[in-house]
């Protein structure tokens, strides 16, 4: 056997087989390269535009690569729907059940960046705006008004609060959690806007936005000096006055003669929905605005239409700060200065009561009083210097109202955003069509 033959033998028994690559197999390869090296360089832009814009602190536009990656790769918005498509060749179309997903998962992301950064739906379940707001109203609340907070809890089931619908139980996962921070708005809040909150004397542990929403007026600023006289309220000495859209009511005992009171006439006339008889059938306890007072006293058979009081000086202690130094009530309260960030006050164990949840709970510092000095972070110290601004939050239903005279200040790193205006508002005593209250619908919130 010669040389060649040997060879000849040896590639026979281990044969090499070579493919050739065809025209469409380099096609194909260097479309996925080039998809590749499209989301790789996606990548890096986004990183850099993303260092851009932190130094330039303009928030709002790390949403950019969201939209240059739809016009890149996911293609769920037309963004160039002015012109015409060009004809495309036909794709293999997707199963129906991957239609639906696409559908359903594009229309969550969009939801949940909507009502997180822009603006979301609330309805009204007590009467503690009655007459400003209805119980039934459903208002959309501006995110951006007073700039959106980044969610502190991002890690959480999209469109749902803090529980899970039906089976119950947490809807969020502390496992990680943000710093706060509020990207910028449109503006700040200003007094007497009606404000959407997370309840801060909520005590079932939750993060700030997972709390209970609640909506009042904000009628104290940071450094007001608030009082209440007789259940007036004066903000820096000055009296608050209604304004157009504001309706403030108070509790009412009303005496008549003769044939009492016509509930048919209170209700549909002059719109008074609370309240009822008192000890007998000619004494009542009506919930009234001014001008529904004043109606009232002139009704010929009404010998007396008086507001129910708490006198000065008489300590509840239901009503912040929950001290018997402090003989407020409901009708009498304060002066107290509303907290204003990185102003100081002096502390000693007389105030503290006041400022207590602030300085242990809002602003996360370790307070102890140790023979009777005050220790902040293990230091002795005799004055405090607020981190955060603090607002005074009530109802317009003065006496029918769960409000910042129970529970104090209301954090910035609470407020959820500012009420717009009523899309829709649902009687449930009412009737057939009369459920709806057409006269609400797209009303602004004053």
């Amino acid at each position: 056997m010669d040389s060649r033959q040997g060879r000849h033998l040896q590639y026979k028994r281990y044969p090499i087989s070579i493919k050739t690559i065809t025209l469409p197999d380099m096609k194909r390869l260097e479309k996925m390269l080039g998809k590749f090296f499209k989301v790789i360089l996606f990548i890096i832009a986004t990183i850099i535009w993303s260092l851009f814009v932190y130094l330039i602190d303009g928030e709002w536009l790390y949403f950019a690569p969201l939209i240059a990656g739809d016009i890149l790769f996911w293609e769920t918005i037309s963004w160039q729907f002015w012109k015409k498509k060009k004809k495309k060749p036909k794709k293999k179309k997707k199963g129906e059940l991957r239609s639906w997903f696409d559908a359903i998962l594009f229309a969550v992301i969009a939801a949940t960046i909507l009502r997180t950064f822009l603006i979301e739906a609330y309805t009204i379940p007590t009467s503690s705006m009655e007459k400003s707001m209805l119980v039934g109203d459903f208002l959309f609340v501006s995110k951006v008004a007073y700039g959106p907070r980044v969610p502190m809890t991002p890690i959480a089931f999209p469109l749902v609060h803090h529980t899970m619908p039906i089976i119950g139980g947490k809807s969020y996962s502390e496992s990680i959690n943000i710093p706060y921070h509020r990207m910028k708005g449109l503006g700040d809040i200003k007094r007497n806007d009606c404000v959407v909150f997370n309840w801060p004397a909520e005590s079932l542990g939750r993060p700030i936005d997972k709390k209970e929403n609640y909506v009042k007026r904000c009628v104290g600023m940071p450094g007001d000096i608030l009082e209440l006289k007789n259940s007036d309220l004066f903000i820096n000495e000055a009296p608050q006055e209604e304004f157009d859209g504001m309706k403030r009511q108070w509790h009412y005992d009303v005496s008549t003669k003769g044939a009492g009171l016509n509930p048919k006439i209170l209700l549909e006339k002059y719109d008074i929905t609370e309240g009822g008889y008192g000890r007998n059938r000619n004494e009542y306890n009506l919930t009234l605005t001014d001008p529904n007072r004043d109606a009232l006293r002139n009704f010929p058979n009404v010998t007396r239409v008086e507001k129910r009081v708490e006198k000065e000086g008489i300590y509840a202690d239901y009503i912040f700060p929950h001290d018997k130094n402090y003989k407020w009530n409901v009708d009498n309260f304060g002066p107290i200065t509303i907290p204003k960030s990185g102003s100081t006050i002096e502390i000693s164990t007389n105030n503290l009561s006041i400022y207590r949840e602030i300085i242990e709970r809002y602003e996360n510092n370790k307070l102890e009083i140790i023979d009777g000095e005050i220790y902040i972070n293990d230091k002795l110290t005799t004055n405090y210097t607020f981190i955060m601004d603090y607002y005074w939050m009530m109802g317009d239903n003065r006496h029918n109202s769960a409000d910042s005279r129970f529970w104090g200040f209301v954090p910035e790193n609470h407020i959820v955003g500012k009420a717009l205006f009523v899309w829709m508002s649902w009687d449930k005593n009412a009737k057939g069509l009369n459920k709806i209250r057409w006269n609400r619908l797209f009303r602004s919130v004053k």
